[in-house]
């Protein structure tokens, strides 16, 4: 899980237990302005159901008087009219309204009732079917019911003590309205009736007390002011008129008429109405006035507390936000700085480092300065300390690689120097050994000088391979190029077992440029060596050279029981990519071929081969390449000096590098050269390996005479390589027919007749019939060389194919085989 989404969760846990307990905190604040709404609702509801009774009850009289034919159906229809209009008002208010206590609710069920059954009740009063009393219990009820919802909403949840207490004064003035109302409709039963009974009169008697009580709970549960405003209302003209007819007539006896007009008693009681219900809007409009304040007190509050909750809560996550993206950012900035060194960076530093001369004299502290800090991301809390410990690491591993590259370079400088010194002594070795060779004709004395001879060529590979592996390479620069032959013969000269190594297929025309022939013979000798040391003492290892377009591959094959998969491709890897430090001493050779391979673009490989055995594959890039050569034996090449004889190399059939003569070279296999002293540093062994058997040596000539200038190409020849082409090996069949001797001292040969290639040597025992005609004899198995020599000739094949055909004659000093 990503860091953000972990900040994030960090993050949201907090803040949901906050949102919890906000909510649990703003809810009794909520609670309270929901409550205070809803109140409002039910007092304007109320207030309503106050103009409701009021127009009822003048409705009721209407009725009463109608019925009484005190009064006409035209007062009747206007009263019921305006009663409608009450009705849709009360319904619009109370259709909205929620959570109404129990009592105020069923008051709110029987008044719909009621109002569904008022069309009977008035199509009865219009009729004269109803009687004044039936008439007077209808409307009474559903007053009383519009009375007791005002009671009911003041036991609502919420409501606070004061305010209840103000609506169940308001109820009570509406009470008291209902009190006169039934007195002014028991007076016209009276007047219609020729006076009280006794009964109508208790009931005017009662109006009166109920009258008196309903104002005393106004004045005790309202406020003072309400208690004003009803005195100074009904301190008026109208309402004493109203009083004292209300006196006089409670005087009248039972079964007395009453001397109050109805007309009189109408208006009088019509009046007081009026002022009742002006009291009873100013109650009203009081009440609704308070709980709407309180409400929107409430409602501000809880608004607050919201408010503050959320603009906190927003606040919180706002921080949490910009602070969690520094983090992030930091982190970000932090982890690409430690991937930018961890895979490009550091390892840019360590392998310009590896490199020979990289510190250019820096110590490895200013080397480490020199690189910088990569992590800017510092500071001063816990991610600024990851910082800049990771700085620290890198400055340390910086400076430990400088460090390492200071010791490397001591230890190759060291090298070096060891390496110069046991060339100077080598040198002198050789020179004293030359020194003997000139006047040595014992051939057994000159076996062991030539055997000490070969084994200076070696220690000086050694040497080299020391001035390699410490960053330099072999101080000679030759001036002519050389064919690739003779460096293959003179790197099969610097190992232990030259005798093993047999020439398979090598396509003419190829030749080593000047500046890489010391460098490639130098490869070709260590991968000869590695051949005949890890393959069996009696089998050969074969050596094919051709090309392929631009290029040329020399493959080294041999017989030995192989490398695993996994251990070859670690050695192919090792020689694609050469190490920057010393190495493994014994894969020494494997380092060295690897970076002389790396300085001229050469591709090593090795490769498994069809049978037995390991194939080393030896590509040589066109750069490395001086294509189309040839060897003009005893002429000079044509537009050069006389003294550049040989110096054009060409190629003779593949035949095996056949053990050094007496005379210490290798020397061509039935020839008749005398042989040079001071000639290139060969092994030699006691006596001649020749496939596989041990003969003894041939008694050495009589030394001949050496020219000056014959000592000299001797002097050059310690690498095996010359400017003269060495002879070249050949496989066991007559010795060619010598034409004469250069001035060099060389054997001229005869040109012979186009022959087939002659088998790589002797392989299974068998001996190779001598006679280039001869036919080869079926082998009993394919071995690795084979095959390697029947891919060359292949390969050669297709690129003669594809020159053009236009070529001249070889000369007739040079021997040319065609396949």
């Amino acid at each position: 899980m990503k860091i953000n989404r972990r900040l994030v969760l960090l993050v949201t846990a907090p803040l949901t237990v906050a949102v919890a307990f906000s909510v649990l905190a703003l809810a009794p604040a909520t609670n309270q302005a929901l409550q205070a709404d809803r109140l409002t609702s039910m007092v304007d509801a109320a207030d309503g159901a106050s103009e409701l009774a009021h127009r009822l009850q003048r409705e009721r009289a209407a009725a009463t008087a109608l019925i009484s034919e005190q009064g006409d159906a035209e007062a009747f229809r206007l009263r019921a009219k305006a009663t409608d209009e009450s009705i849709a008002g009360f319904r619009a208010r109370t259709k909205g309204l929620s959570s109404v206590p129990g009592s105020a609710q069923g008051a709110l069920d029987r008044i719909e009732r009621f109002i569904e059954e008022m069309p009977g009740l008035r199509a009865q009063v219009r009729s004269g079917s109803s009687t004044v009393s039936a008439l007077a219990f209808g409307y009474r009820i559903v007053i009383a019911d519009l009375n007791s919802y005002r009671d009911g909403i003041a036991q609502a949840d919420g409501v606070d003590a004061d305010i209840a207490d103000r609506i169940r004064a308001a109820a009570a003035l509406t009470e008291a309205a209902e009190h006169t109302a039934q007195q002014q409709v028991t007076v016209a039963r009276a007047q219609a009736a020729g006076g009280f009974t006794t009964a109508s009169q208790r009931t005017f008697d009662a109006g009166r007390m109920g009258y008196t009580r309903s104002v005393g709970v106004m004045f005790d549960l309202g406020p003072g002011e309400w208690r004003t405003w009803l005195e100074r209302t009904l301190s008026g003209a109208k309402a004493l008129e109203a009083r004292r007819l209300e006196d006089e007539i409670g005087r009248t006896d039972a079964g007395k008429s009453i001397t109050v007009t109805p007309e009189a008693w109408q208006k009088a009681a019509n009046d007081r109405q009026e002022l009742l219900r002006s009291v009873e809007k100013r109650v009203d409009a009081a009440v609704l006035a308070e709980v709407s304040d309180v409400r929107t007190t409430l409602m501000w509050t809880a608004g607050a507390e919201v408010a503050l909750v959320v603009l906190t809560l927003v606040g919180v996550v706002v921080v949490a936000i910009r602070l969690g993206r520094v983090m992030i950012r930091r982190l970000r900035d932090l982890r690409n700085a430690a991937h930018e060194v961890a895979h490009s960076g550091l390892p840019a530093v360590m392998s310009e480092l590896s490199q020979p001369g990289a510190l250019r004299g820096a110590t490895p502290e200013e080397v480490a300065r020199r690189t910088g800090d990569p992590v800017r991301t510092t500071g001063e809390d816990e991610i600024g300390e990851v910082g800049e410990a990771f700085n620290a690491v890198h400055h340390e591993a910086v400076r430990l690689a400088a460090q390492q590259a200071y010791v490397h370079e001591q230890l190759a400088e060291t090298l070096v120097g060891v390496a110069r010194r046991g060339a100077r002594l080598t040198a002198v070795m050789v020179s004293e050994l030359d020194t003997v060779q000139r006047d040595e004709a014992d051939p057994v004395r000159m076996k062991t000088l030539f055997a000490l001879d070969h084994l200076a060529v070696r220690m000086e590979r050694n040497t080299n391979n020391l001035l390699v592996l410490g960053g330099y390479g072999n101080a000679r620069v030759r001036s002519a190029d050389v064919g690739c032959s003779t460096v293959i013969v003179a790197a099969a000269q610097q190992i232990e077992r030259f005798d093993r190594v047999s020439l398979g297929v090598i396509e003419a025309g190829i030749g080593i440029t000047a500046r890489a022939v010391h460098d490639v013979a130098h490869i070709l000798a260590e991968l000869l060596d590695n051949a005949t040391r890890y393959s069996p003492p009696d089998k050969q290892v074969g050596v094919a050279v051709w090309r392929l377009w631009d290029r040329a591959v020399v493959q080294i094959v041999d017989e030995g029981v192989g490398i695993t998969a996994e251990r070859r491709a670690v050695h192919n890897a090792a020689l694609l990519e050469p190490q920057a430090g010393i190495g493994d001493v014994r894969s020494m050779g494997l380092h060295v071929v690897a970076r002389l391979a790396a300085r001229h673009g050469i591709v090593v490989e090795l490769r498994d081969s069809s049978g037995p055995g390991t194939i080393a594959e030896v590509t040589l890039p066109a750069k490395v390449l001086a294509l189309n050569l040839r060897e003009d034996q005893g002429q000079p090449r044509p537009g050069g000096p006389a003294d550049a004889v040989g110096n054009d190399v060409g190629y003779e059939a593949p035949r095996p590098i056949t053990p050094p003569g007496p005379g210490g070279r290798l020397q061509p296999a039935g020839s008749g050269a005398r042989p040079e002293r001071g000639s290139a540093r060969v092994g030699a062994e006691v006596g001649t390996r020749e496939r596989g058997h041990d003969t003894a040596p041939a008694p050495a000539p009589a030394p001949a005479p050496v020219h000056e200038h014959e000592r000299e190409r001797g002097r050059e020849r310690e690498r095996g390589l010359d400017s003269a082409p060495a002879p070249h090996p050949v496989h066991d069949e007559p010795a060619p027919q010598v034409a004469g001797v250069s001035s060099s001292g060389l054997p001229l040969r005869q040109r012979r007749a186009p022959q087939q290639w002659p088998a790589a040597g002797k392989r299974d025992g068998a001996e190779q019939r001598p006679g280039a005609g001869a036919p080869r004899p079926s082998p009993r198995r394919r071995d690795s060389r084979q095959v390697s020599d029947v891919l060359a000739a292949y390969a050669q094949g297709i690129n003669r194919s594809t020159n053009h055909r236009g070529r001249s004659a070889p000369d007739d000093n040079t021997e040319r085989t065609e396949k």
